[in-house]
């Protein structure tokens, strides 16, 4: 249902007309959240920071058992783009599966795990699964209002193109899409495959979406960022990954408005599609370009004391910008639905959502 031919400016919802199933494809690193409320002695043991977020090393090996035996734990299907593809079927609620995700995972107790959370979340989940690296897991932390985080990529960097993706049913779950997305973390990981779902969604005039995610990405991974960005439809971002991929292209500005514009003309493959970028900054203005204009939207208003945890808020903004775009519906409804969910989601501790989405 993506835009091949011109739509009407606004057209009304077409809730009696579902979507199909695996109209939205995502690929990224999946990773088991585990949640648990911990005391103070826990976060010393291992070196955290009560609130933070870090890559697990050497000391931090036994923390995930640990964490499972001593303390109530919840689990959650994890990793920035499979939050982002889970926020989007909870946005759109019916049919279940619109949406694919490809990543990899072990084959262990916790990517058995990982499997059920996905199918809970109505993810259609086509894991890639090898024996040389546990499943990739997210330990959250937390203590009253704070939560350290410690990720633990593992078996999430092990995907391999030619073992999973070139896989001819595999691409034939990628063909079946209209509209992808893939956050910029799963560069470090294969950007050999972002590139071939790239080259497809292009020759198709289908839509791709990717997330800058992490100023490191823009600066240690600037070659083959700039490999795929001639082939992105629309670029996610927050303010300081904008502005660290402003610095590294050289674009010689700190204003976000002409940031945007900057990375909106950059190169482009399919002429047919014009470029859109949509930079959040957390309580202020969300910032979207087009090839004619610059605008700010408002993010909706919140009390500080109803902010339970921001962690999932820009995952969370591009499910709800993914559903409405699915709908064919404007850039604004999109930026609108985004800011929805991410307001829905940090009130909550972690990446999770009621059952029912409020959103009119």
């Amino acid at each position: 249902m993506a835009a091949d031919e011109p739509q009407p400016a606004k057209k009304p919802r077409l809730e009696d007309e579902p979507l199909r199933q695996n109209i939205l494809f995502g690929m990224g690193n999946p990773l088991l959240d585990i949640c648990a409320v911990v005391d103070k002695d826990f976060l010393d043991k291992y070196g955290l920071k009560t609130n933070d977020q870090i890559l697990a090393d050497e000391k931090h090996k036994e923390l995930f058992e640990e964490l499972v035996k001593k303390f109530k734990v919840e689990y959650h299907a994890g990793g920035s783009t499979q939050n982002s593809v889970k926020v989007a079927q909870w946005m759109i609620q019916q049919p279940h599966k619109i949406a694919t995700f490809f990543g990899c995972i072990g084959r262990d107790a916790f990517g058995d795990i990982l499997k059920k959370k996905a199918e809970e979340a109505h993810v259609d989940a086509h894991y890639y699964e090898q024996t040389e690296q546990p499943t990739g897991t997210c330990a959250a932390c937390i203590t009253g209002d704070n939560r350290s985080l410690v990720a633990n990529l593992a078996a999430a960097n092990c995907y391999k193109k030619e073992k999973h993706l070139d896989d001819k049913e595999n691409w034939q779950l990628v063909e079946k899409a209209k509209v992808y997305y893939i956050a910029g973390f799963f560069i470090t990981v294969s950007a050999d495959s972002i590139l071939k779902v790239a080259s497809h969604v292009s020759e198709s005039n289908k839509i791709l979406g990717l997330n800058l995610s992490a100023p490191f990405i823009s600066q240690f991974f600037k070659e083959d960022l700039m490999k795929i960005i001639p082939y992105v439809d629309i670029l996610f971002g927050n303010e300081t990954e904008a502005a660290t991929f402003a610095r590294e292209q050289g674009f010689e500005t700190e204003d976000i408005k002409e940031i945007a514009k900057k990375a909106q003309a950059l190169p482009k493959v399919n002429k047919k599609r014009q470029r859109i970028i949509v930079f959040t900054q957390g309580k202020d203005d969300t910032i979207a370009a087009t090839a004619e204009s610059v605008a700010a939207y408002p993010v909706l208003d919140i009390k500080q004391d109803d902010i339970v945890d921001t962690n999932g808020a820009g995952d969370a903004f591009v499910g709800g910008f993914l559903s409405q775009l699915l709908y064919d519906q404007p850039l604004e409804e999109c930026i609108r639905a985004g800011h929805y969910a991410a307001n829905v989601i940090i009130q909550r501790s972690g990446c999770t959502f009621p059952d029912i989405p409020d959103f009119h």
